[in-house]
């Protein structure tokens, strides 16, 4: 089958790679759409910190937003997954030890993480075979675009879930991207007054074309009380100025990763009374995403700027927009084009 393959930094491409087989309690799924997000471009630019630790290492196929069609099942596994459109869980655990066995399979310390560590591969391919017990059904109401966004979408519902808002609380969201605008598009959808701190004039212009007028720069941001803000940034600046914005007693929600440490003073954590929150993986947030995505209370379809081939994966790593690309800051992958 063909896979895009980084072979080391900014050194990509795509590549004819054995079929993967269904081995047991596996399912192997052909693959119809796929998200690029920034943990995709910091493999490809060798920033991502999992090269330096030893959780990853080239060559890598990469991929962990994805959707696509149970194509074959390995023992053990229910014969009805076969022709279900799915997409997938990103964490992988390891089943036995006691953070598995307590829910918590997205930080086991020895965790495989699909397309991004322990070098299972990714979803940027015609096929991918990931455990069954991972899979999740989507809905008809939920197509390939969809089906795509739903692990940026979990991530980004926990983040609104952790913010603890209450109908007309007002929500402050550090980060204009994918992650950012998908949990501004929840929180409105759960009657929060939100608004977005960004820095392109590109994200903002989007944002605001989304409904979002309370858009703002640093320069132009109102002074107002904000009852919990969210930082999706990948700014080492903003947690610490996160902690400024809320008001004592609230919540700040810290779901972006900045590539050099980002401090935060713990004595304005107390004095403020303020609790704070981090937010790791999509797992327990997939389903909920599922079911907002199936109900149409949101629609984040228009956050995806351009789908391309696999033949196009290398030159959106490298920072290129499609010709005839929207402003939305997804691009997603058909390794059937």
């Amino acid at each position: 089958m063909r896979a895009f393959v980084v072979t080391a930094p900014g050194e990509a491409g795509v590549q004819d790679v054995p079929a993967p087989v269904a081995a047991p309690g596996q399912a192997v799924v052909d693959i119809a759409r796929v998200g690029v997000c920034g943990t995709d471009v910091e493999f490809f630019t060798g920033r991502m910190q999992y090269l330096a630790d030893g959780h990853a290492h080239f060559p890598l196929r990469l991929g962990h937003e994805w959707a696509g069609t149970v194509a074959a099942v390995g023992d053990g596994v229910d014969r009805s997954w076969l022709g279900r459109r799915v997409t997938g869980d990103t964490m992988l655990g390891c089943g036995r030890c006691r953070r598995c066995l307590t829910g918590r399979q997205h930080v086991c310390a020895a965790r495989f993480e699909v397309g991004v560590r322990g070098d299972f591969p990714g979803a940027l391919a015609e096929q991918l075979a990931v455990p069954a017990s991972s899979l999740h059904r989507l809905p008809d109401g939920v197509d390939d675009t969809l089906g795509a966004l739903v692990e940026p979408g979990g991530n980004s519902l926990r983040a609104v879930q952790a913010a603890d808002l209450s109908p007309g609380d007002r929500l402050l969201v550090l980060g204009a991207g994918t992650i950012g605008l998908l949990a501004a598009l929840i929180a409105r959808a759960a009657g929060a007054e939100v608004h977005l701190l960004g820095r392109s004039t590109r994200s903002l212009e989007f944002a605001r074309a989304l409904g979002f007028e309370r858009s703002w720069t640093a320069d132009d941001q109102p002074d107002l009380p904000f009852d919990a803000v969210i930082d999706a940034s990948n700014s080492a600046d903003l947690p610490a100025r996160a902690v400024d914005f809320v008001e004592p007693g609230r919540r700040v929600v810290f779901i972006g990763l900045a590539g050099t440490p980002s401090p935060v003073d713990s004595r304005a954590l107390v004095l403020g009374d303020i609790t704070a929150v981090g937010i790791l993986s999509a797992s327990p947030g997939l389903a909920g995403t599922i079911d907002l995505f199936a109900s149409g209370t949101l629609d984040p379809r228009p956050l995806v700027a351009a789908t391309v081939g696999l033949d196009g994966v290398g030159a959106i790593l490298a920072g290129e927009r499609p010709a005839g690309a929207g402003l939305g800051p997804k691009m997603h992958i058909d390794p059937r084009l």
